[in-house]
Parts: C-alpha cells; structure tokens; sequence
C-alpha cells in the first residue's frame, strides 16, 4: 500500500543464475520504502523466497516521491553466497561484521614488518597464561 513497484530491464544471467533488474518505486505518499519492503513485492511476483533476493543502489529521484535501485533474484542460496560480493553478504548477516579498527590492523601490520619468519605469527597474539 502506497506504493507501486515497476521492473524494467529484466535479464536472466545464466552464467550468475540469477535475473537483473531495474527497479522503479513510485512512493508519493511515503518519504522512501524499505527494502524489506521491495523484497518481498519482488518474492510475490517472481514467485521466489526474499532471502534469494538482494535490493541495493535505491536512489530517490529530487523532489522525491520516486526512487531507482537495482534487484537481483538468485536461482537458490547458494549461488546468492557463492556469487555477491563480500560486503553485501555481510549487510544481510550471512558473513561476520569486521573486527578491529584500521589503525588496530596497520599497528599490527607494522609490527610483523619488525620480525622475521615464524615470529610473524606470534605477533600481537599475546602472551601465554600460566
């Protein structure tokens, strides 16, 4: 409700096994609709579960009332692992969040830098409990 959903551009990958698409909301009365939202939408009419779908790219258009993004629809969940990229897989929970801030890494990385062979993996690990 208060929203309609259009797909253009529809290509089935074969090689990815899934199908591309462009997505076109028209939200008049709402500021923006959600991705759970278009998934769903997408899961009636393509006749797949929403965990094989993934949304990414909405842009709403100036003035709003209108938004763009892109769908893929993957033939099953294994593809969907095998063939998104990493960072997408992590937004939808299916690989663990980073740990460790950037500068805990380069501190680390230098560290090695001052040792040589197999005291590169002892490195920063800690010392032994007793």
């Amino acid at each position: 409700g208060g929203y309609t959903l259009r797909t253009r551009k529809i290509m089935t990958n074969k090689l990815l096994h899934r199908l591309q698409m462009v997505v076109d909301i028209i939200h008049p009365e709402l500021g923006g609709v959600s991705v759970e939202k278009i998934k769903e939408r997408l899961a009636k009419t393509y006749k797949a579960k929403p965990e094989q779908i993934i949304v990414y790219g909405l842009q709403t258009a100036f003035g709003g009332s209108r938004s763009t993004g892109f769908a893929l629809i993957y033939d099953n969940k294994d593809f969907l692992a095998k063939f998104e990229p990493k960072y997408r897989l992590r937004r939808l929970g299916l690989l663990p969040a980073r740990t460790g801030s950037r500068k805990q890494k380069k501190e680390l990385k230098n560290k090695r830098k001052k040792v040589r062979g197999k005291a590169k993996a002892t490195v920063g690990v800690g010392k032994k409990k007793k």
